[in-house]
């Protein structure tokens, strides 16, 4: 009986002190919490998709906005349809893979508007299609975009973000977690990318800087207009749009950027989802070589490599076919309209 009681004893305070370490824990991660008003945001791949309804819903909260990307007629269509709002944004065409575009480009928002405060880096490309016709030149670019860019943008604003205790918010990808097929330079590129970030979570809190790991699964933000496919170009884009559009696996740019905003705010260390992508990135954890085999078993699954024109890169707006066209599709169509994904077309 004794004995009994002691475990039940010991049973209530452990209950007890997990209770109270949580309370804590909530009040620690609200008192951090931070108003984006008058806020200066740095958002690169701003002009579209996903970091498009990110600036939208941060100049509703009051955000000062600085949108970098490669294209000035997307960056200047996102900001009149954001000034029109009533938003103070900012536009640097600038290619953040290359240091020297990188650093002048935070030199041009510190100029402007006199720090950073948040900085969140969007940029992103995707390539899709076999290994076979992915060229040494495709991992190069999407680590240029995914890893290279993002350290240039942290170590320019990094100083500038210290000052201010700022925030940091890498978007990487549940391919970052766990490698997709057919994919291959964007999950290995995005996997250097969650390196990167959780390293500097641990050591930039000594500078009062947050970072916050972004790992999505598929959104609807109307991107794969704008994917490269390799391959048999529209066997591939056809079920790589087809999996972006449809609701039960896929979540829109509207709930994905308002869930990135909050884990921004309270300084976050990790968010992933959809519940898809969570429960990918669980099994990894516990069961690796399962989860290789389940991607090799898809892999059979996906088109096979073709011939010499499998090589040439061709975006999914000019691969289409009946079924990328059909009402499968509806919602990633929609969700390019709204998000520029279509303004350079």
């Amino acid at each position: 009986m004794a004995e009994q009681t002691g475990r039940q004893t010991a049973i209530a305070a452990a209950a007890l002190g997990v209770g109270a370490a949580i309370i804590a824990w909530e009040a620690a991660r609200r008192r951090r919490a931070l108003d984006f008003r008058d806020r200066v945001v740095l958002i690169t791949g701003g002009s579209r998709g996903l970091g498009f309804v990110l600036a939208r819903q941060l100049a509703e909260k009051g955000a000062r906005l600085a949108l970098v990307a490669r294209t000035a007629d997307d960056l200047e269509a996102a900001a009149a349809k954001l000034r029109e709002a009533g938003a103070d944004v900012l536009t640097v065409a600038a290619d953040v893979g290359v240091r020297e575009q990188a650093f002048d480009a935070v030199r041009q928002v510190v100029e402007r508007f006199g720090g950073v405060d948040v900085l969140i880096n969007n940029a992103g490309i995707i390539q899709v299609g076999p290994v076979q016709h992915m060229q040494y030149e495709d991992f190069q670019q999407a680590m240029a975009v995914h890893f290279w860019g993002p350290l240039h943008t942290i170590l320019a604003a990094r100083p500038h973000l210290a000052a201010r205790g700022g925030r940091i918010v890498n978007i990487a990808s549940i391919g970052g977690r766990v490698a997709v097929p057919h994919l291959a330079p964007y999950s290995a590129s995005k996997f250097a990318l969650v390196g990167l970030s959780e390293s500097l979570r641990a050591e930039l809190v000594r500078e009062n800087i947050l970072v916050t790991t972004v790992s999505p699964g598929l959104m609807r933000t109307g991107s794969p207009l704008r994917a490269g496919m390799k391959g048999k170009h529209e066997a591939e884009n056809t079920w790589f749009t087809i999996s972006d559009s449809l609701p039960l696996v896929s979540i829109s740019a509207e709930r994905a950027a308002a869930k990135i905003i909050e884990a921004c705010r309270y300084g976050d260390p990790e968010l992933t989802f959809t519940p898809q992508a969570r429960l990918a990135f669980a099994l990894h954890g516990i069961a690796p070589g399962l989860v290789m085999r389940l991607m090799t078993l898809a892999n059979w699954l996906l088109p096979s490599p073709t011939g010499p024109d499998g090589d040439r890169v061709r975006e999914g707006r000019d691969s289409e076919t009946l079924l990328t066209r059909s009402p499968l599709t509806a919602l990633t169509r929609a969700a390019a309209l709204q998000n520029n994904e279509r303004v350079s077309e």
